[in-house]
């Protein structure tokens, strides 16, 4: 089965420079620089992708020359990374988008049970009202994802979207089941996870690798 059938809400976005960067953060020769900079232009794809339907609103600007019709956002944008690893893709999205507020959510995966753990959060005001864009380079279980997202429902949030890099089926599968209105866009859908619960053929750790903590 296709994934776009199994998996409505799923984008996946392809683009030849997303493939040309997947390609140097799976390999595991590449350094930090290396890793970094290409993890934030394929966030930066991403961001584009997910904001293409932000709603605006109508003003009237003056050029040198005369009056014309303008645009304004007509909606706040939240970005919520999954710490620590979602860190990773907020530089390039809120370069993108000046403007929008950073929330986080402290989540880890226990290495026995492979269950997310909660132990910290803090988010902006106004979530209820805002496209809130929940973060994190690697959905592989969807445990830390399904309860990240269901923290923001508890807490108001109406509009989420999810950006990942690299997706596992079993984590698609869990977050499109539990959460069926939330749009997730990703760069890759891999083949399975391992034993471990580490997507295949994935990139590693991607918090490891990209803060040079192996």
């Amino acid at each position: 089965m296709k994934n776009e059938e199994q998996f409505p809400q799923v984008n996946l976005i392809e683009h030849p420079l997303i493939s040309a960067d997947l390609s140097i953060i799976r390999d595991k020769r590449t350094g930090i620089a290396d890793f970094r900079s290409a993890i934030s232009r394929v966030a930066t794809l991403l961001a584009h992708h997910s904001l293409r339907d932000l709603p605006l609103r109508r003003s009237v600007i003056e050029t040198p020359m005369t009056e014309t019709e303008g645009f304004q956002i007509d909606t706040e944008v939240v970005v919520v990374p999954i710490l620590r690893a979602g860190l990773s893709l907020v530089d390039a999205i809120i370069r993108f988008v000046p403007d929008a507020k950073v929330g986080h959510i402290g989540i880890y995966r226990d290495e026995k049970t492979h269950q997310p753990v909660d132990y910290y959060s803090n988010l902006p005001d106004g979530i209820d009202q805002a496209m809130v864009l929940v973060v994190d380079p690697m959905l592989a279980t969807g445990g830390s994802a399904d309860d990240a997202i269901s923290f923001l429902k508890q807490k108001g949030a109406r509009n989420i979207r999810f950006i990942s890099l690299i997706s596992a089926p079993e984590g698609l599968k869990r977050v499109t089941g539990n959460h069926p209105e939330v749009p997730i866009l990703t760069a890759s859908i891999d083949e399975k996870l391992n034993d471990h619960a580490f997507i295949v053929p994935g990139l590693g750790d991607a918090g490891d690798r990209y803060f040079g903590t192996e």
